[in-house]
């Protein structure tokens, strides 16, 4: 057995959220009292997002004065420009912007201002898809996004659409290789915090080393439930997990083996029908519901 490159990467877990807002675009708290309030909770990082429009001024909210010895921020914004294919304004999770990244040049477009975060040096992401409709044929418009949203906290709880499932299976049966990431998007208008994070396997909870675990894939989604570890072998994988409900090995189209038995802590599952399909991912989910989501492993031929 081989361990998944996620867990096997030197490091230990950090938990955070990289997508949320202050009262510097449309949230209601101050980004004093959005850092506050996850430290608090036990977060070790946090990414606040504002949205990166001329109304708001383009805000890239400089958090660096409230970190502290435990817990970092992460500089980034919510990317605005023209638009989808149902006639949307683009939003793009960028994170790891500089603090002067420019503001939306004239005649610039979502898939233009992506290629431009990527090349400053941000995580880029396709946020809430299923929130505004976004198609495969969008997605496809930008090839260097690192991750889409497999799960968004707000857009479910406001509008029972927040999972990015869908479309982020459609691209990787599409041979596009993407990261799973789960988020708040807290504004904090209902109590739409805590619902889904990161943990992120890095040998430091410093920016620099949680922006290059992101961009390796070093990290699993989740609603709660925790991943220990991923062996993978060759017909099997091994998963070790917090008690589960269920443990699933997904491919391509219907491709799939599970483990439906509560309590589950330790399971193998045949991966003969997922590598077929030239990709697996797996997610765990406990008895409340709540999911946790690996990124997806490939394979040649």
């Amino acid at each position: 057995m081989i361990a998944d490159p996620a867990f096997a990467r030197p490091g230990r877990f950090w938990k955070g959220n990289i997508h949320t807002h202050s009262d510097m675009s449309d949230g209601m708290r101050t980004a004093a009292d959005v850092c506050a309030t996850y430290r608090e909770a036990g977060y070790d990082f946090l990414a606040l997002t504002d949205h990166f429009m001329a109304k708001y001024g383009f805000p890239i909210v400089d958090t660096r004065p409230f970190r502290t010895s435990g817990f970092t921020t992460i500089l980034g914004a919510e990317l605005h420009a023209p638009q989808t294919a149902l006639g949307e304004i683009w939003h793009i999770l960028a994170v790891g912007l500089p603090p002067d990244f420019a503001p939306l040049a004239e005649g610039e477009d979502g898939p233009a201002i992506a290629a431009r975060a990527i090349a400053a040096g941000a995580f880029v992401a396709i946020p809430h898809p299923a929130w505004y409709g976004l198609t495969i044929e969008d997605a496809a418009r930008i090839p260097g996004a690192h991750a889409v949203e497999v799960y968004n906290h707000t857009s479910q709880l406001r509008t029972d659409r927040g999972d990015g499932a869908y479309l982020a299976d459609q691209m990787l049966a599409g041979g596009r290789r993407i990261g799973l990431i789960a988020v708040d998007d807290a504004h904090f208008a209902c109590p739409d915090a805590f619902g889904g994070w990161l943990m992120v396997k890095a040998e430091a909870n410093e920016p620099e080393a949680l922006l290059a675990a992101l961009k390796g894939g070093a990290y699993y989604a989740t609603q709660g439930p925790l991943i220990h570890d991923i062996a993978w072998g060759e017909h099997e994988v091994e998963v070790t997990c917090s008690p589960a409900a269920s443990v699933m090995v997904l491919g391509r189209g219907s491709r799939a083996a599970q483990h439906v038995a509560p309590g589950t802590t330790r399971v193998r599952l045949p991966i003969a029908k997922p590598r077929g399909g030239g990709f697996a991912r797996i997610v765990v989910a406990d008895a409340q519901g709540r999911r946790a989501w690996a990124n997806p492993v490939h394979f040649e031929g």
